[in-house]
């Protein structure tokens, strides 16, 4: 079984594409220093240009006034220009030329400022060429780091449609995977009990806006509830129960697109006067329009367009109003940076305490741009890197180790890396890992041992699993990860009692949670590492493989709290040894 991870670069093909694109281009790529600027302090520029990039003056344009920053070879008509110099050449082979690096300065700025910049690089015809294709990048200064309660969270990810049912009510009986099952708000408020004795804290709840779909990621309206799944009255109930129960509510929030049934659309699409016909990327009204992925039906919001930017933000900001404690948001890379610099001070102004991290399906730095406009991003190299080792057996466990160590110190400290083994637009763990239930509880285990904030998708915690691939030929078919959720004697007992385990450990453990990891040791088969608080410490061991294998370790204070599959210690002069089974973990604390 192929894996598929849904995205911009999920082929090698696509991967070699965009990496020559940056190369032969003027690429900024929001490559700035620091990402997140605090007040008073400067942020430095960078900008690369390919060697078919004639020029060598370069400027920094830049504004704290709202405007959008441009100019002509150094004159600013509003705002600022600085110039940049170029400071490294390097020698690219498949170019067969130089690539420089330019650089500038933005001059430190008061809280609250939202710095709007873009790059030039001006040719021997005295022409302006903007790096990125001359899209504004932006940052919110601010000392406004991701709440507190975030770093404790344990997220428990619902798709309300497949979820439950209200009490005494079965599933609908539908022809397609595509159709209604009727999941409600009310079955998840009814499912509270349920969702914190499973060790969780705070729910991701799929989409819940008027939609033609299952799905709810093409809303019709951004201000009130697909009647399909309840009522405000309904919502405002499930946010109330949860916020009783000490728990948080997270919305999924799509602001890249909407359906093709929005009124809005529907009049820029029928009216070549509409007010709201710049709200959407015409390229020949009124048959041809920018679109998420090529979906017809899902039309791409113009969000360098003020008024929808400010439309996407007031519904956010309703949305806060009515409770919710913070957003997952959908797509994020798609909208560009201006609207997160003002989606994050607007949502903060609502509520400072706020969380809000984006689904990014694109590598690290990408990632890391968002520092400053989001409080962080889901951990989709983490997903890879987990399923590749466990599931697929395609990295050994000194590989695995070996990405773990530089990935964690590649982000900065601050920035929210919710970590996950599937979700609704793949193939189930359980499922890709050919049902072998053993390899999901090492998994977890793993999970539920890294700095991440653990999200579990819905029925993951009972053995729910999918009856074919969501890979199908060419066709994707993410329906088929979204069967309703199982419930009663169908539930796996067992697994759902060691996710409540793992659940209990991470919150029992403050270094799980706050505490520094440090790689102990590792081979081919075997993994070891610690985590550290000033309040606790836990040594963690994965077999990632199907021999036993044994490790000896000092046992004077530790103590096994949680296990999966075969392990056994045994007195060895004054440390301990461990044999683990293929495919086992322990937590040792």
């Amino acid at each position: 079984m192929n894996d598929f991870i849904f995205g911009t670069l999920s082929t090698a093909e696509l991967r070699h594409k965009k990496s020559l694109a940056q190369r032969e281009g003027i690429v900024h790529n929001h490559h700035r220093e620091p990402r997140d600027p605090l007040p008073g302090l400067p942020m430095c520029v960078e900008f690369t240009a390919g060697p078919e990039n004639e020029g060598n003056s370069a400027w920094l344009y830049w504004t704290v006034d709202g405007t959008e920053p441009g100019g002509r070879n150094g004159q600013m008509v509003q705002g600022f220009a600085t110039p940049m110099g170029c400071v490294e050449l390097t020698w690219d082979v498949e170019l067969w030329g130089y690539i420089r690096k330019f650089r500038g300065f933005i001059p430190g700025q008061p809280e609250g400022t939202i710095v709007r910049y873009r790059a030039s690089l001006v040719n021997e015809k005295q022409e302006e060429c903007y790096a990125d294709g001359g899209a504004v990048s932006a940052v919110l200064v601010s000392n406004d780091p991701a709440p507190e309660w975030a770093q404790d969270a344990m997220l428990y990810q619902v798709f309300v449609d497949r979820f439950s049912p209200e009490e005494g009510n079965p599933w609908k009986q539908t022809q397609s995977l595509s159709g209604f099952y009727g999941g409600r708000i009310k079955g998840i408020t009814q499912k509270l009990g349920y969702i914190q004795e499973s060790g969780f804290n705070t729910i991701w709840i799929s989409p819940i806006f008027p939609s033609p779909s299952h799905h709810g990621y093409d809303a019709t309206d951004l201000f009130s509830i697909e009647p399909r799944l309840g009522s405000m009255q309904d919502f405002a109930e499930l946010v109330e129960g949860a916020h009783q129960k000490g728990m948080r509510i997270l919305l999924d929030f799509v602001p890249n697109h909407i359906s093709d049934q929005h009124p809005f659309f529907q009049d820029a699409l029928k009216n070549p006067a509409s007010p709201y016909r710049n709200w959407f990327t015409f390229l020949s009204w009124p048959d041809e329009y920018e679109t998420f992925f090529g979906v017809k039906e899902l039309p791409q919001m113009n969000l360098q367009n003020a008024e929808a930017r400010q439309y996407m933000i007031e519904a956010a900001c309703f949305w806060l109003q009515q409770g919710v404690d913070g957003f997952r948001v959908d797509y994020a890379i798609g909208p560009v940076q201006e609207f997160w610099a003002e989606f994050r001070k607007a949502t903060r102004k609502v509520n400072g305490n706020c969380w809000t991290f984006g689904e990014v399906v694109d590598p690290p730095d990408e990632q890391v741009a968002f520092s400053g406009l989001l409080d962080g991003c889901l951990d989709f190299l983490l997903l890879e890197a987990i399923r590749q080792t466990i599931a697929f057996e395609k990295w050994n466990a000194a590989r695995f180790a070996s990405f773990l160590d530089r990935h964690e110190a590649y982000f900065p400290p601050g920035f929210s890396r919710p970590s996950f083994l599937d979700n609704h637009d793949m193939n189930r763990f359980l499922w890709a890992a050919e049902g072998e239930v053993q390899k999901l509880k090492l998994a977890a285990l793993c999970q539920f041992t890294l700095g991440g904030m653990p999200v579990v998708y819905y029925g993951t915690e009972v053995g729910l699993s999918q009856e074919r691939d969501v890979r199908q030929g060419t066709l994707g078919i993410p329906e088929e990860s979204r069967l309703p959720m199982i419930w009663g004697e169908k539930q796996n007992d067992d697994l759902r009692r060691y996710y409540q385990a793992l659940a209990e450990t991470r919150k029992e453990l403050d270094c799980l949670r706050r505490g520094t990891r440090e790689t102990v040791y590792c081979d081919d088969h075997l993994f070891v590492y610690q985590r550290r608080s000033a309040t606790s410490q836990a040594l963690i061991l994965l077999n990632l493989g199907s021999e036993k294998q044994t490790y000896s370790l000092g046992l004077e204070g530790l103590q096994i709290r949680i296990k999966t599959g075969e392990v056994e210690t045994f007195p060895a002069n004054s440390s301990g040894e461990v044999v683990l089974g293929g495919w086992s973990g322990v937590i040792f604390a």
